[in-house]
């Protein structure tokens, strides 16, 4: 069915056509596809029951084929199909991009100095993304206006409690902290909601991003949540989901979480009138706890995306740890 969908949309293109599962993701299916020369990339919406809000291939689609305007590095998008009878769930199909994407945090092969820049690369196109109006290129409704923690963990919480499964104290506690320490809010901004090196494709061979992947969870939002979210790495062990803490990073060459930061700042161009918190590095372990608690439930009910996933969503009691442990030395320095 899916051949027959692309040759009817892509007239002109009569060559082959195969299709080839990627593996590794935890979120939507992934495949490459390819018919004649055209090389695409085919993302679905897993099949079964999932939580509400949770795998919306369509909100992907809307923010890359909006920031196809801008500088913001992201694949073409190609169509759209909500047709269910085509593949079982709706879909859409983008441009294949050629060039690195890296899993694990470290960067494995690259030398220390390109280690460096592609970091700062990683800051500067966040903030190329934050510096984009929402309005002018027709995503002022991508999300509501004001209120965006105080609803965010509120739909968290919600999603928490439609996947829970079991008793995770640390996370509880987690959710009674948040709205009691909200921080100031910014203008709203385009906030991919998973930005991090492995959402993140390099050219092949320079320290450059040449498109930004997995725009799921976008929306309008706080930039300081996509900014502490971007840099859990620094707050995390290599096990638990590719952290750099406890590495050494100047021979590695990437650089201290505070210049990351501070090149962020840096590069945007629009103002920024606050500072990344402890309250937003909460929030973001707080997210993905919740993210891999997901996973979790899908490996119980066998719907999930990868076949590590019941390994992996033995990481929402981890980040729960580390955001409690954050809180609890904010407490101490306040």
């Amino acid at each position: 069915m899916l051949e027959r969908f692309l040759r009817a949309q892509l007239p002109g293109e009569s060559g082959v056509f195969s299709l080839e599962r990627i593996a590794g993701g935890q979120s939507n299916p992934t495949f490459f596809a390819s018919l004649g020369n055209r090389q695409m990339v085919v993302r679905k919406k897993p099949a079964g029951d999932v939580l509400p809000s949770a795998h919306a291939v369509d909100r992907e689609y809307r923010a890359i084929t909006a920031l196809a305007a801008t500088n913001v590095p992201v694949p073409r998008a190609l169509l759209f199909c909500d047709d269910t009878s085509v593949v079982g769930t709706p879909f859409y199909v983008m441009e294949r991009l050629e060039g690195r994407v890296f899993h694990d945090a470290v960067l494995p092969g690259v030398p220390p100095a390109e280690r460096t820049a592609m970091y700062y690369a990683m800051a500067e196109t966040l903030a190329k993304l934050h510096d984009v109006d929402p309005a002018v290129i027709g995503l002022g409704d991508f999300g509501r206006a004001g209120n965006y923690f105080e609803r965010q963990i509120r739909r968290w919480t919600t999603q928490y409690q439609l996947a829970r499964w079991r008793d995770l104290p640390d996370l509880d506690l987690i959710t009674a902290w948040l709205p009691e320490n909200l921080p100031p809010e910014e203008p709203a901004r385009i906030c991919h909601g998973d930005f991090r090196i492995g959402n993140l494709m390099f050219h092949a061979s320079e320290p450059r991003v040449i498109g930004v992947l997995d725009w799921e969870l976008s929306t309008l939002g706080q930039p300081l949540a996509d900014v502490a979210f971007s840099a859990l790495g620094w707050e995390t062990y290599p096990e638990e989901y590719g952290g750099l803490r406890g590495l050494d990073h100047a021979a590695l060459g990437i650089p201290k979480r505070e210049d990351y930061l501070a090149r962020y700042d840096a590069s945007r161009t629009t103002p920024v009138p606050h500072k990344v918190e402890a309250f937003h590095t909460i929030f973001a372990m707080f997210r993905f706890a919740v993210i891999f608690e997901g996973i979790a439930a899908r490996a119980r009910a066998g719907s999930a995306a990868a076949d590590n996933a019941a390994a992996v969503g033995e990481l929402a009691p981890i980040f729960a740890r580390r955001a409690v442990q954050t809180m609890q030395a904010a407490s101490s320095a306040a």
